[in-house]
Order: C-alpha cells, then structure tokens, then sequence
C-alpha cells in the first residue's frame, strides 16, 4: 500500500509538468520574452515621448523638423497603432503641403497605404494608393510604392482565395514586386528580401528560403521587426515543406521578435498559435492565439481579427475539453487519496472549496452592483437630458408652428385680395439664419445648464495655449458645439455636419485638428465622454 501511494503521489507531482517536446526551449524562452512585453511597451512609450515633447519644442515654421519628426512617430505607430499612426500621417500630409512638396505628400500618402493595408482596409488602401503619381517620387519611395503595392494584391489574393479574382492579383502583385526589385539596389536588404517573397509567390520554395536565409545568417544590418517577418516567412516555408521542428523554432524566432520590438500588428504569434493547435499543444496555442486577440485589437487590425476569430473557437473549445480531461484525471487521483485519508480532511476540502465558491459569487455580485450603479447613473443622466432638451423643443415646435399658422392666414388674407407682392414680402421677412441662430443658442444654453462645468473641463485637455473659449457674444463656438454634440452622443459626423450646417469633410477636420492639439490625443474623446451633468443629476 505505501509502494501504491507513492506512485501516486508522484504521478500526482509530475502530472502538471508533462509538455511537448523538441521546442521546450525556444517556447519557454517566448513565454519569459511575453513576460518582459511590458518592459519593451515602456521603453517604446519613452521614444515616443521623447519625440513628442521634441515636436513640441520645434517652431510651427520649421517644416523640414517637422516632417521628420513626425516621420519618426509615425515610424513608432505604424506597426504598433493605427489611429496614431493614422494622426502623425495627416500631419505629414500637411506639412508636406505647407512645404508645397508634391514629392513629400505623396510619400505621405504612400505612409497612409501601408497603415491602411495593415489595418485590413483593402479598398481604402487602392483608393489611397491610386492618387499617388509616381513619377514625382525618387528611387527610394519608387520602391517602397511598388512594395505595398505588391503586398496589397498579395494578401487581397490570400484573403479572397477565389479562382475568378485571385489569379489577376497575383499577376498584378508580381508586377509591382519586380518593379520594386528592379529599383533596389543588388545585393542591398531590399533587393534581397523582396527577391525572396517573389521566389515564394511562385512556390519556388528553395530558392525562396535561400534568399530570405542571407539575411538572418550573414549578419544584415536588419531591424528587429524585419527580422520577425522574415522568419516567419521562412517558418511557414519549413511547415509546407514538411519541416515541422524547424518551421515552428522560426515562428518561435519571430514571435520572439516581435515582442522585442513592440509589435501589434503581426501575425508570427497567431500561425505559431494555429501550428501548435494542430500539432496538440492545446494549452500554448490557446494562451497564444489570446495574445494574438489582443494585439490585433489594439491595434486594429481587420483582417487579422477575422483570421483569429475562424479559429478562436476551435483552440477555446479544445481547450476547454483538455482542461476538462485533466481535472477529470486530477479528481480521480484526489478521489483515491481522500478515500484513504480521513473524514476530516475531506470535510475540510469541502468547505474549502464552498468558501471560495462564495467569495467568487459575492465577487460577481459586487462587480455587478458596480455595473448596475453606472447604468443607472448613466440612464438617470439620458432621462434628464431627454426631459430638458425635449421640453424645450416641443416649445420651440410649438413656437414654429403658430408663426406658421399665422404666416398662412396672412398668405391666405393676401390671396383672397390679390395682393401678390404683400405675399413676398412677407417671405423675404422670413429670416432662416435668424432662427437658426436662436435654435443653436437654445441648444448651447440647455446643454450648459445640463453640463455646467463642459468649458473649463474641456479646456483643461488642452495647454493654455490651444484652449478654446467662447467669444463675449457667444454660449458656445463651432469648435466647442461640435464636442458638446459628441457628448449629447452624436458620433456621427454625418450628422454632426448635417445639425451645423456643414461639409462632413469640414467636421472631420475641426474633430482631427481639435483632437491633435490636445494633450493626451488618444484618450481625447473618452475623456469628453466622462464629463458628467454636475448639477442636473442628484
């Protein structure tokens, strides 16, 4: 009996520990490099402010600094978040044009393709694209054009995956890479690499990883991030070739990578994730593909968030049935001990377990409290704000329709007698930009007295320089409607320019122009967002 309880207590030991073997040591480097993610994250958030606080401090004037710092931001967003990313690029858009620049818009907009593409916006990305004259860019921007241009059609190919459609983007895709090989330089990294994805883009797998391997093995002065997707490229190879070990080490190598380099949109880590789902490493995969989830989000990335999510649900549901199988094997061996312990042991494991139940359950039940409190607050706020605004507006419609009333008496008054040129007269007294003053001021009076403290929260989201406040004569300005509206929970810009009276184009470059001037961009329309109607709600 003591031989038997010793085996399986030992059984019990070493359970948990039992892994896959051949890549233990690369994933295990992968999971403390995961560990480390924050740290990486840090040390970029610091480059970033460092530039920030650089832009800040160069004269408005000064557009060549300007364009490069913002050129050096949008290098830091491009692969890590798009709406940043997408802000520093207009700024290179306008500088550009306040340079009057064609050469440099147009690389501005070829920095526009490559975020969008990222983004998994296929048809923005053409349409972006499509207003690019390349004649007026020199060799260097001539090939990264032609490099996403390339990518574009590629991954449209990969993505459809449709016999009518795709063949076309694949030749449209060769097109542009042969184009981007033409112009490189023999021998420079460029040349080398896209030499390589056109030798994988015509199955010529060989020559493809001979190519991309020069860069990886003779030393290239390659970044961090370009060596992620070079090894993934490779890993993928290997796996199609029937080089599973090797493959799954490289994708290990470029997830690895991508960490390192603070790398969101990437897609090392969800192949790493599919590859070790089919090969039975549950429990790595699920843990993976999560990250992969969550990178994708952040950043934004469309396509990826689809690829993730046809086989999220696979991994979530193998996992579910590991776990369930390994606490079934866990419970038989706890069944055997606690049958040869005493009562009292199992008694205490039972309440045990009870007591962490009900600390779980009153833990819901305070998140819910919590959840339920900021409905409420949040439906008691939407009442008061129906009842003011709805109020005011049946009197305003109430207003508008005696005028009408009396307005048609009189027309009808004048018809009767025939007195045509009273009739116009009375129109052209009608004063529309009059009454649209009197609604805007009625609107800006019930939102203030709704929001109260909207002003000065507002401005304390800008330095002192960049705060926006109403003229004497004015409630509210255009700039300050524009947001106050995005409070009432009017998004839409549509509709924003519709209430205004102006182009939707309009509306979005006060919202971008206001947004990018603020001091925390990012958290911008949150922090509107949590004003709250100080004095309307008790």
């Amino acid at each position: 009996m003591r031989i038997f309880l010793r085996i399986v207590f030992a059984f019990f030991l070493a359970y948990p520990f039992i892994s896959f073997a051949g890549n233990d040591s690369l994933l295990n480097t992968l999971k403390a490099e995961i560990n480390r993610k924050d740290i990486y994250e840090s040390e970029k958030q610091v480059r970033i402010q460092k530039l920030k606080k650089l832009q800040h401090k160069l004269s408005k004037t000064n557009y060549a600094a300007q364009y490069d710092v913002s050129l050096k931001l949008y290098d830091e967003y491009k692969s890590y978040q798009y709406d940043s990313a997408y802000v520093y690029v207009n700024k290179l858009k306008d500088i550009s044009v306040g340079m009057n620049d064609m050469s440099r818009a147009y690389y501005s907009q070829i920095k526009l393709g490559f975020i969008l593409l990222s983004s998994g916006m296929f048809k923005e990305t053409f349409d972006c694209m499509d207003r690019v004259n390349p004649k007026l860019l020199n060799d260097s921007m001539k090939v990264e054009y032609y490099f996403i241009m390339y990518r574009c059609n590629s991954d449209l190919a990969k993505y459809n995956s449709d016999k009518y459609f795709t063949p076309d983007y694949i030749r449209k895709g060769n097109q542009y890479i042969d184009s981007a090989i033409k112009l490189s330089k023999p021998g420079s990294v460029d040349h080398i690499y896209y030499s390589g994805l056109k030798h994988v883009a015509a199955n010529d797998n060989i020559s493809g990883s001979q190519e991309l391997n020069k860069l990886i093995t003779t030393g290239a002065p390659i970044s961090m991030h370009l060596r992620a997707m070079i090894t993934c490229s490779l890993g993928q190879i290997y796996i199609n070739s029937n080089r599973q070990d090797e493959g799954i080490n490289l994708l290990i190598q470029s997830a690895i990578a991508d960490i390192k380099s603070s790398t969101k949109e990437t897609v090392a880590l969800f192949t790493l994730a599919e590859q070790l789902y089919k090969n039975g490493n549950i429990r790595d995969a699920y843990n993976f593909i999560q990250l992969a989830k969550a990178d994708a989000d952040y950043y934004g990335a469309r396509q990826r968030k689809i690829q993730i999510g046809a086989i999220l649900p696979l991994v979530a549901a193998e996992e579910l049935n590991h776990s369930e199988k390994e606490k079934q094997t866990i419970l038989m061996y706890l069944l055997a001990i606690t049958g040869l312990a005493s009562l009292v042991i199992l008694f205490l494991v039972m309440i045990y377990k009870q007591l962490g139940k009900l600390k779980h359950k009153e833990k819901i039940i305070e998140d819910k409290n919590i959840q339920l409190k900021d409905i409420n607050y949040k439906l008691v706020e939407d009442a008061h704000i129906k009842e003011e605004y709805i109020g005011q507006f049946f009197k305003i419609i109430s207003g508008y329709i005696l005028k009408l009333e009396k307005l048609k008496m009189s027309v009808d008054t004048k018809l009767s007698i025939k007195k045509y040129d009273d009739i116009r007269l009375i129109i052209n007294n009608i004063n529309i930009k009059k009454e649209r003053e009197i609604l805007y001021y009625s609107f800006d009076h019930i939102f203030l007295k709704i929001f109260p403290n909207f002003i000065p929260v507002f401005n304390s989201l800008f330095e002192e320089k960049d705060q926006i406040w109403p003229q004497e004569h004015e409630v509210l300005n255009t700039d300050l409607r524009i947001f106050a509206l995005i409070r009432m929970g009017i998004n839409d810009n549509e509709t924003i320019a519709k209430i205004l009276e102006y182009s939707v184009n309009t509306i979005y470059v006060y919202k971008m122009r206001i947004k990018a001037k603020s001091i925390n961009p990012e958290q911008f329309e949150q922090r509107i967002m949590d004003i709250k109607a100080v004095d309307s709600i008790a």
